[in-house]
């Protein structure tokens, strides 16, 4: 598959560095942080300049009621079996400008590119923004690419709920997104392939000098709390032999991931606990209830489920040995994806035409691609992140890496198109 001779793929680096930074200014936090959350006013503010951009490019625009915009460029074969590509624009509290919007921004900034160029797709490519794919407001990430994919149902989706009660079905519609959530799954085949350009996230492009990582698997956790319940009592008061302290298995618990994470063999494997909730959390007073997040991550599916067994087995022995209760919630386990074949030297192909240095890499966060392995071939193309940085203010790529990743987007795009 082959592009045509005179096809010369130029991307105004500038350009989309000044289109990424006005973005960053639809936020409800000072700068040079950024915080837009799902279908609040400075979310709806950055749609309407994603649309604008996409309106600015010659892409006819698409709304489904959950809110996932996609900018398509009609080709000559029509709708069906389209190409797609895309990310998302929300952002946690205090986060960078880069994260999810290179893929969205990139991605219009990539067909601007190949109209230049001349390029006359047979097949239509889209441009997705994809609704919520951080989980900030209502507890779960990637809302929209799940249940464009049927990952959720239309009234799981619906059902989500935001601390201050608010559905997901109310909000989206206060934002003015009526219809049925049960017309946004897509059906298969509707799309031919899908690739998403995203920041890596992570040091190891920068580490190694390299300019994209082809991404040949997705990452995805397992996450759960575990709730120690015990009977407390004042610190002085209560002797050691009497104790039933829900802190301390809780500790052997969390230091039992960490060594199970190091020895299991993958480099892929990850564990964390990132919350840690204390009652009553006084000085004085012996610890009588404490609830733990999980989160495991692999590329290898069976590997991390090992270990999520072993870490709940672990909790029942510990909680029945100090006389504790014992909960265990599960939040989600979704499956890890990989990369198609296809995609994976396509995108090798785009690299070594373009002369750009490459190598093959997993990614250790949730995208929406992962969601879309479901129902398409998925790829992605990773550009660097600054010492690996990511969902801070300090969060940085350059013009000019971004660009290299929009230009080798292009040309897959075109690749793809073209079949």
């Amino acid at each position: 598959m082959h592009l045509p001779s005179d096809l010369l793929i130029q991307v105004d680096a500038a350009r989309l560095q000044c289109e990424i930074d006005e973005l960053a200014t639809c936020s409800s936090t000072p700068g040079p942080g950024v915080t837009r959350i799902l279908f609040t006013p400075t979310d709806l503010a950055g749609r309407a300049y994603v649309k604008q951009l996409m309106t600015d490019a010659g892409l006819s625009i698409h709304e489904d009621p959950a809110g996932n915009i996609v900018g398509r460029w009609n080709g000559s074969l029509g709708e069906h079996d389209r190409v797609g590509t895309g990310s998302h624009c929300d952002a946690i509290p205090h986060a960078g400008r880069y994260d999810g919007t290179v893929g969205v921004l990139g991605g219009i900034a990539a067909v601007r590119a190949l109209r230049a160029a001349g390029l006359v797709p047979k097949r239509s490519i889209d441009i997705i923004m994809f609704t919520s794919e951080e989980p900030t407001r209502f507890g779960i990430g990637c809302s929209g690419s799940r249940l464009l994919s049927g990952t959720m149902t239309p009234l799981q989706v619906a059902q989500l709920v935001d601390e201050q009660g608010i559905s997901f079905d109310q909000a989206r519609q206060t934002a003015g997104y009526s219809g049925r959530l049960e017309d946004v799954p897509l059906s298969p085949g509707e799309y031919g392939f899908f690739v998403e350009l995203h920041v890596e996230q992570g040091p190891v492009l920068e580490r190694e000098a390299l300019q994209i990582g082809v991404v040949t698997a997705i990452a995805a956790p397992a996450s759960f709390m575990v709730t120690f319940k015990g009977k407390g009592g004042h610190a002085g008061t209560v002797l050691m032999p009497d104790r039933h302290d829900a802190l301390v298995p809780a500790a052997e618990l969390i230091c039992h991931a960490e060594m199970l994470a190091r020895s299991s063999g993958s480099d892929d494997t990850v564990a964390t606990v990132g919350k840690l909730e204390v009652h009553p959390g006084a000085i004085n007073s012996i610890p009588r209830s404490v609830t733990i997040s999980f989160d495991v991550r692999d590329t290898n599916r069976i590997i991390r489920d090992q270990m999520v067994a072993e870490l709940k087995a672990m909790a029942r022995a510990l909680a029945e040995e100090r006389g504790l209760e014992l909960q265990i919630e599960e939040i989600n386990a979704d499956p890890p994806e990989a990369a198609q074949d296809h995609l994976i030297a396509t995108i090798e192909a785009a690299c070594e035409s373009l002369d750009l240095r490459h190598r093959r890499m997993v990614s250790r966060a949730y995208h929406d691609a992962l969601f879309m392995a479901r129902i398409a071939p998925m790829g992605m193309i990773f550009v660097p992140s600054r010492d690996g940085i990511s969902h801070r203010p300090d969060e940085f790529t350059s013009a000019q890496e971004m660009a290299n990743g929009v230009r080798v987007l292009a040309e897959v795009l075109a690749r793809l198109a073209s079949r």
